[in-house]
């Protein structure tokens, strides 16, 4: 992947619903709105935050939630117009901010124009090879085919990956928004598409765009062969995402444990996208049922390796469970006030427990790649060290090492008990972030409060 990505931490806005824009695209003679204006007032938070990029959700045209696309290569009228979005590219790149894009290439919406053109035409249309379509007998112009859809919905139709045609359209698309400054691409659904198709687009995007960077939304299955199958820099980490809150509220880190170990061979191909929430999942403050948990969950976010992302609210607390019917994305999907001070004031404590940690990854960017050795690991106590894989032994500051403190280890306890954890971290010899006291008699011992949380330098 790009060099850039080593220093790369993510807040990620679904700008559809943090602007305040209809929920249906609007009228065709309606003038666009300049929403993503809105975002301006938005970046001096994402950087004094000390995250080092935005990634939009989409702000392509469509019909509704920016899933169902009608036009790749035109802002949502929603959102405003081409050259809003370059001005918030180029307003980011200011300030040091790197900018990505939502790419939904597996499926468009009914209202895309090769398939409005289906639906026209009828069959032998110029564009029916886009699609997965079956005609019924006797079809002619006007007649609706049968088609294939994303995971039943109807609304959203796949695109045939196999023609010729569908791949020079998502390379065009792909590059025209690189050469108006955008930085990478997420691709939406990238798990659903042949990877062969990813193959075929990804080699013509990066030579004209070597340094983006383009990561795939892949929920499960063996990421490594989904990465080196597709060409991808990276894909989305669910699985660390799930047992992170699933470990913390079944208090069994043994799960975690388990998936840690999983991360790590990964990590020997590329650097996963990690996260505690996005546009699709439960808030992670509500998923938790012991907020207590909150900042462990975090401390796991910034010292395991990856490429981490904050989903925009995460880092104040909010709240928001997502529900399986039409508007179930609303709560996990709002509107932000116009400026960061008319946040709640209730969030600000979550804000500072991220601002300490993204400090702390800032510090040691190593961490990018880090391995993690698991020391303890119990129901409720685990403890793991992070390594700089440019380093061959903890504690050491060989030449060659990726750490410019010369520190190339950290230590992380957490403790999900009641009371006081009496936890063995050996090397331990000071406290970075989070509560602990380190036992003069007993250099090994670590005590942290009930559910608490440190991480500390290894001797």
């Amino acid at each position: 992947m790009p060099a850039w990505v080593e220093h790369a931490m993510w807040w990620h806005v679904y700008p559809l619903g943090f602007t305040g824009a209809e929920p249906e695209a609007l009228p065709d003679d309606a003038p666009p709105v300049p929403r993503l204006r809105h975002l301006h007032a938005w970046l001096d938070y994402v950087v004094e935050l000390g995250l080092s990029g935005l990634a939009l959700g989409p702000v392509l045209a469509s019909e509704t939630h920016g899933y169902d696309t009608t036009d790749h290569l035109r802002v949502d009228p929603r959102l405003g117009t081409e050259e809003d979005l370059v001005a918030l590219v180029e307003a980011a790149h200011q300030r040091g901010l790197q900018v990505t894009l939502d790419g939904v290439f597996n499926h468009v919406g009914r209202g895309f124009p090769a398939f409005a053109e289906v639906l026209r035409h009828g069959p032998g249309g110029p564009t029916d090879h886009w699609f997965h379509l079956t005609w019924p007998e006797g079809a002619g112009p006007g007649t609706e085919p049968e088609y294939v859809d994303f995971e039943g919905h109807h609304a959203l139709v796949t695109l045939n990956h196999q023609d010729p045609a569908v791949v020079d359209h998502v390379v065009e698309v792909m590059n025209y928004w690189l050469d108006r400054g955008v930085d990478g691409w997420r691709l939406d659904a990238a798990y659903a598409v042949p990877p062969a198709f990813w193959a075929e687009v990804l080699p013509r995007v990066r030579a004209a765009h070597p340094e983006a960077y383009i990561f795939g939304e892949v929920l499960h299955g063996d990421y490594t062969e989904a990465v080196q199958a597709a060409g991808f820099d990276a894909v989305t980490q669910y699985e660390l995402w799930k047992a992170t809150w699933s470990s913390l509220n079944d208090r069994n880190f043994f799960e975690l444990t388990w998936t840690m170990g999983r991360h790590d061979q990964w990590l020997e191909t590329f650097a996963p996208l990690t996260f505690l929430g996005n546009h699709d999942v439960t808030r992670i403050a509500s998923r938790l049922t012991d907020r207590r948990h909150l900042g462990h969950a975090v401390v796991l976010l910034f010292t395991l390796g990856g490429t981490p992302t904050v989903y925009a609210g995460d880092e104040q607390g909010m709240e928001g469970i997502k529900e399986e019917r039409a508007g179930g994305d609303d709560a996990v999907r709002p509107t932000f006030p116009p400026e960061p001070t008319e946040l709640a004031p209730g969030g600000w404590e979550v804000h500072r427990l991220h601002r300490e940690l993204i400090a702390l990854r800032r510090r040691h960017p190593w961490l990018h790649r880090a391995r993690a050795e698991v020391l303890t690991c119990t129901n409720t106590q685990l403890v793991y060290r992070v390594v700089d894989p440019g380093s061959s032994e903890p504690g050491s500051s060989e030449p060659g090492s990726s750490a410019p403190d010369g520190i190339d280890s950290l230590l992380v306890a957490l403790s999900t008990e009641d009371g006081d954890a009496r936890l063995h971290v050996p090397g331990a010899t000071a406290v970075l972030a989070g509560e602990a006291q380190l036992h003069d008699d007993d250099e090994s011992q670590v005590t942290l409060p009930a559910h608490g949380w440190a991480v500390l330098t290894a001797g």
